[in-house]
């Protein structure tokens, strides 16, 4: 599905709710995470304005609003792409446009995520105490490289991270506890004015938000901000959403974050490998449209100004189906890209023209 080339700046706006319009509170973290980004610009992948004009994709990002790019960092993936060396050029890349960098530390060499968070090849066999030096070690040696503005300790670790080490077991927190103190520690170390965000992909369940940051912070673990994943496809309803980060900052006397969230413009697929989302309308009726897309982002940021977080993170607006940017990190080349419909720019790389990070 191609978009049609806008003229008037109007268009590119969609009608605030009156909580919005209101301006009672202002978002300050306009994110979008393009950790794919490099590699498909290194394939010779294009970037198109809404006006059809090709432009540098960082440009078209920040004029579409965004202000805060979030970079993963795996340990050492087979692919070469999100290694430290890499994400070191792609934070400066980032702050030439004027962007800030929050990096998200996976301690792995590939996904972590709810269903698997794999210890690095090497540190293999280590033991926690040897896995705590590792954390803040590394860190420390990656802050140092970037002094970023944010940085995640650990990706969607809802049950723990660097399994089974630091793994929640019968409600046992303090290996995990650890583990996030070391990262803590590293990081202020490093920059002591870095944000330390702890996330969890806890946005649908208020229970298990209560149940993971309760744990930790009956350890002593400390942290700046509470970071949340948010897709409503698996977490629910924005009225729940709402809940559950309102509920978050006044527990923990923290604010919150929406760290990653998306919505699909189209049920096309462009490359061989099936889309995770193909639902012709996946969220309360809103259509696989570019009109859709647009809206369920802004209903997202609606209900983060509601709930008064600081900001929405955009997973992967720049992942389109570019051949030889997969998702595996050991066969890049030929895994294929089960996001691309869920990506802010189209198969012929031309951003959605309805797509707005609002403040």
């Amino acid at each position: 599905m191609k978009i049609p080339a806008v003229l008037a700046t109007a268009l590119l706006l969609l009608p605030a709710t009156p909580a919005a319009a209101a301006g009672r509170h202002h978002l300050s973290m306009l994110g979008a995470d393009v950790s794919t980004l490099p590699r498909a610009l290194d394939l010779g992948a294009r970037y198109y304005d809404a006006r059809g004009h090709r432009a540098d994709p960082y440009e078209i990002l920040e004029k579409a609003g965004v202000n805060y790019l979030r970079l993963r960092v795996w340990n050492n993936p087979a692919s070469g792409y999100n290694n430290k060396a890499a994400v070191v050029r792609q934070a400066r890349e980032a702050r030439r446009h004027g962007l800030k960098v929050l990096i998200d530390f996976h301690y792995s060499d590939t996904w972590a995520d709810p269903g698997k968070q794999f210890i690095p090849k090497s540190w293999a066999g280590h033991d926690l105490a040897q896995l705590t030096r590792d954390v803040y070690d590394y860190t420390y040696d990656v802050c140092s490289a970037i002094k970023p503005d944010s940085v995640q300790i650990g990706n969607e670790i809802n049950t723990g991270m660097l399994w089974p080490a630091g793994q929640v077991t019968d409600g046992d927190f303090g290996p995990l506890a650890t583990l996030l103190k070391a990262g803590y520690d590293a990081t202020k170390a490093c920059s002591p004015r870095t944000q330390v965000m702890i996330h969890t992909a806890d946005a649908g369940s208020l229970g298990a938000a209560r149940w993971f940051y309760d744990g930790i912070a009956a350890q002593g673990v400390r942290w700046d901000i509470t970071a949340l994943s948010y897709y409503c496809m698996w977490h629910g309803d924005l009225t729940n959403l709402t809940t559950v980060l309102t509920d978050v900052e006044a527990r923990y006397g923290k604010p919150a974050v929406i760290a990653e969230t998306a919505y699909p413009y189209t049920t096309e697929n462009y490359d061989h490998l099936e889309n995770i989302i193909t639902s012709a309308a996946p969220c309360d009726g809103i259509p696989a449209t570019p009109r859709g897309q647009a809206t369920a982002f802004s209903q997202v940021q609606d209900a983060a100004r509601a709930a008064g977080a600081l900001g929405v993170f955009y997973w992967e607006p720049t992942w389109t189906a570019v051949d030889g940017n997969g998702w595996d990190t050991e066969d890049i080349e030929n895994s294929g890209d089960a996001w691309e419909n869920m990506a802010t720019f189209d198969d012929g790389g031309r951003i959605n023209p309805y797509v707005v990070w609002r403040r």
